[in-house]
């Protein structure tokens, strides 16, 4: 049992991962940049970081809310929750 649930964990975080490829170079062109923390598999939230240029913006909340989370729940519907840390 342990194993399916690493495995499926595992899918999981690919699908976070693939996402936040898809993003990413959109973060870059303005300086800044996107990094995975924490996928918890049980809970179905992710935790990342804004990095460079916005992780100061002003507009970091609607980046987050608006192209990670979006980009992130589209690839991997399961998850409820993005979080920035």
């Amino acid at each position: 049992m342990n194993d399916a649930k690493n495995i499926a964990g595992t899918e999981l975080k690919k699908k976070v991962e693939t996402a936040l490829a898809e993003v990413r170079p959109y973060l870059e062109a303005d300086g800044g940049g996107v990094e995975l923390i924490e996928v918890d598999d049980a809970a179905k939230t992710v935790k990342v970081r804004l990095t460079g240029g916005c992780a100061c913006c002003p507009s970091a909340g609607l980046t987050l809310k608006n192209g990670v989370e979006a980009a992130i729940k589209k690839s991997a519907p399961e998850i409820k929750t993005v979080e920035a840390v």
